[in-house]
């Protein structure tokens, strides 16, 4: 297909229920989108500006400085060590990759994409832009043998779905023996709040117990937005095989996809600074431990969400009818049905809403639970 075939833009569809949750006298709370609404960390603009003469071109390769913090972050935070700068690659926000991954590796009819069964659209919309065939699927042994490309999104988006190191290597194994090249978007890794989440660390599918001594076919996909509330620098990477990573880089080169110089100074910085992620994972902490226990009161049942930024929840009726129900409370929700064909009885409630509007949301919740 060609881009032009895409279908409108789903979110139009909640226009009326955001119109409806509106008119509560209180305000709209908007639990919808996952955009970040708190402050970008001084040291993160402090660096933009500092970096603000940049007359010349940015290279799409990366600045030996965001390059070597992009390694050093891994080996620090993410338990990967050994990477160097030619398995590491900034990006202009992780969706433009998410998109164009399929099209850059050359991807086309009779390719099939493998995606999570709850899914951010988007991994859909890159696999038919390419011309290949979007297969959703969790379980490995059902990958078919046409798969070129396998996503894995853990910490999940919308479900929040971990996925232990002994599901990525299982995963591994199967992306080999099918030739695939396996990427995971692990935007969320810093946020993990239930069973072993809360105190272990997210793996990562560069961790060496699940790739063993070799990146080959490997990509990690990291964005800032979340934890650095960077959305609007769009600032993101990609690691892993060298080999593709080198392809990549030259196509991308091709198609002038540079991340501004700024930004990749700014990155460098926040890379560097890990006191302003706990300290922003402790308010998403503090929203989610208002709402979540809220959201159950009011009759949903909260599943997965062990992770990330959002909850996923469902009262076990069609997801429009409980659009409709929050909307009648003022709280605007993001329906299931617009991460697959597989829930349409579930809702998605973001935690990135101010203290005031979590809090405001809480107690609607709880009065008609009372």
């Amino acid at each position: 297909m060609a881009i032009g075939d895409l279908d409108d833009y789903p979110w139009d569809k909640v226009t009326p229920y955001r119109e409806r949750a509106a008119e509560h006298p209180d305000g709209i709370c908007d639990l919808s989108i996952g955009s970040p609404v708190d402050p970008t960390p001084r040291i993160i603009r402090d660096a933009l500006v500092e970096a603000t003469d940049a007359h010349g071109y940015p290279t799409a390769a990366g600045t030996p400085e965001v390059r070597s913090a992009i390694c050093d972050w891994f080996a620090r935070r993410r338990g990967v060590p050994g990477l160097e700068e030619r398995n590491v690659l900034p990006t202009i926000g992780s969706k433009e990759l998410v998109a164009l991954l399929p099209t850059l590796l050359g991807l086309g009819e009779g390719d099939v994409v493998v995606h999570p069964r709850a899914a951010y659209p988007t991994y859909d919309v890159g696999a038919r832009v390419a011309g290949a065939t979007p297969v959703p699927s969790d379980d490995p042994a059902e990958w078919p043998e046409e798969t070129k490309l396998v996503w894995i999104n853990s910490p999940g988006n919308p479900d929040g779905r971990v996925w232990s190191a002994d599901e990525l290597r299982a995963a591994v194994e199967r992306a080999r023996e099918l030739g695939a090249v396996l990427a995971s978007d692990e935007c969320y890794a810093e946020l993990g709040w239930d069973g072993p989440w809360a105190t272990e660390r997210v793996p990562s599918v560069l961790d060496p117990r699940v790739a063993g001594d070799s990146r080959k076919n490997l990509l990690s996909v990291y964005s800032l937005s979340k934890q650095s509330n960077l959305a609007g620098y769009r600032a993101a990477f990609v690691a892993g095989c060298g080999r593709i990573v080198a392809q990549l880089l030259k196509n991308r080169k091709h198609l002038g996809l540079m991340p501004p110089a700024p930004v990749q100074h700014a990155m460098a910085v926040a890379l560097g600074d890990d006191e302003h992620v706990a300290h922003q994972r402790e308010i998403y902490r503090a929203r989610r431990e208002l709402l979540k226990p809220a959201i159950e009161e009011a009759g949903f049942r909260v599943e997965g969400s062990e992770a990330g930024l959002y909850l996923w929840a469902t009262e076990d009726r069609d997801a429009w009818e409980s659009m409709a129900r929050l909307a009648e409370l003022g709280i605007l929700a993001g329906p299931g049905v617009f991460y697959g064909d597989f829930f349409p009885r579930h809702v998605r409630l973001s935690l990135t809403v101010s203290d005031e509007r979590a809090r405001a949301a809480s107690e609607r919740l709880r009065a008609v639970a009372d």
